[in-house]
């Protein structure tokens, strides 16, 4: 998956309809329409990441019947475990608030948030891809019979998932209202 290579806000922005655009010059309703643009935005990216971490998923299993097929038992039980900690963090982003607070909400979520929130989501895009990235490697180095260096790869995969499940628990703390 491919992410266009205009930034998410601008994407949204892009997208407006005419009426939108006329709506923007209305007192009080320019700000409301800009926090909905960021929140689309924040989908748009958190969407993006979640596919990734699905594709990482993905190539995890089949490095882990690579494993089983090398009967490589060592290496089968930490790639279960990286398997199950991919997903555990994939459903973490996939199901978290979407930076929408309604009217009356306990929680409400301004601009500078919103926009600090899109910061820690480049970071997390950026984390997920390396993942990726790591993960098609090791596939590809398995489907190879290149076995050199599994673990320490696993280790890096792991600690890459880790740095992404930090980045966004930092960014939930913006939500919350916790100082980062």
């Amino acid at each position: 998956m491919t992410l266009a290579a205009k930034p998410p806000m601008e994407r949204v922005q892009e997208s407006e309809r005419p009426l939108e655009r006329l709506m923007l010059v209305l007192p009080g309703f320019r700000g409301y329409k800009l926090r909905e643009q960021r929140r689309e935005a924040d989908r748009i990216v958190r969407s993006y990441i979640y596919e990734l971490m699905k594709h990482t998923r993905d190539d995890l299993t089949t490095c882990l019947q690579a494993l089983i097929d090398n009967k490589l038992t060592e290496l089968v039980e930490p790639m279960n475990r990286l398997i199950a900690k991919t997903d555990t963090v994939a459903e973490k982003i996939n199901h978290a608030s979407y930076g929408y607070a309604g009217f009356f909400d306990s929680v409400r979520i301004e601009e500078p948030d919103l926009d600090r929130m899109l910061g820690y989501d480049s970071q997390l895009m950026d984390l997920a891809r390396k993942t990726s990235d790591m993960t098609t490697a090791l596939r590809g180095d398995l489907t190879q019979n290149r076995l050199d260096g599994v673990r320490n790869t696993e280790v890096q995969i792991d600690g890459s998932i880790s740095s992404l499940e930090l980045a966004f628990d930092q960014r939930k703390s913006i939500i919350e209202g916790v100082k980062v």
